[in-house]
């Protein structure tokens, strides 16, 4: 069933990227149990569902709880952006995320990286929130949704378990894939990545 404001099933399907993320125990078990079973609902939401393996990484920013769990997600959905973002909001609840402290441990942690080619809320817009300095990004949230997700290109635990799943998505602000945007990552983020199985 669709959420409410969804685009109608028959609606033509867009590709969607999706990390998962979760350092903190849900009803549905530990972070690698939580996963698995998020995995389940969010395919629900569209078709021809691709999960990458489950890969353990340290907390960013550093010492700021305890390791995470992380997931990428790739699936074509009939959902607009703000509907399938609504939709993985409900998710993240039913996992029983709080939303207490930005960065902050965390039950389960959906991010939409990416939804088609769309650029939101611009490219000015984008641009301001790719170039936010980290302090300010550890304070400040966005009121409006960001896409695609204005830091996927300078994190490891994104671009790694993504490139299982939409090696070839072509980023369409900088034109970069996600295998080059991989490659390019310094050791630094790849440091403390490894697959669970």
């Amino acid at each position: 069933m669709l959420p409410p404001g969804a685009q109608d099933a028959a609606a033509p399907a867009r590709p969607a990227l999706i990390a998962l993320g979760a350092n903190a125990p849900a009803p549905q078990g530990g972070p690698a149990a939580s996963l698995r079973a998020a995995m389940v609902e969010i395919a629900a939401l569209g078709r021809n569902a691709r999960c990458s393996r489950l890969w353990r990484s340290p907390a960013f920013p550093a010492g700021s709880g305890p390791d995470f769990v992380n997931a990428a997600m790739a699936l074509d959905t009939p959902l607009s952006a703000p509907a399938l973002l609504e939709a993985l909001h409900a998710i993240e609840a039913r996992f029983g995320r709080e939303r207490q402290r930005r960065w902050g441990a965390r039950s389960l942690d959906l991010d939409l990286l990416a939804h088609g080619e769309e650029v939101l809320p611009d490219r000015a817009g984008w641009a301001r929130w790719r170039d936010l300095p980290l302090e300010r990004q550890m304070r400040e949230t966005p009121e409006a949704l960001i896409l695609p997700h204005p830091r996927l290109q300078d994190r490891g635990f994104v671009l790694v378990p993504l490139a299982e799943v939409a090696p070839d998505w072509r980023h369409p602000v900088t034109g970069l894939t996600v295998t080059r945007m991989r490659d390019g990552l310094p050791a630094a983020a790849h440091e403390g990545l490894e697959p669970l199985g």
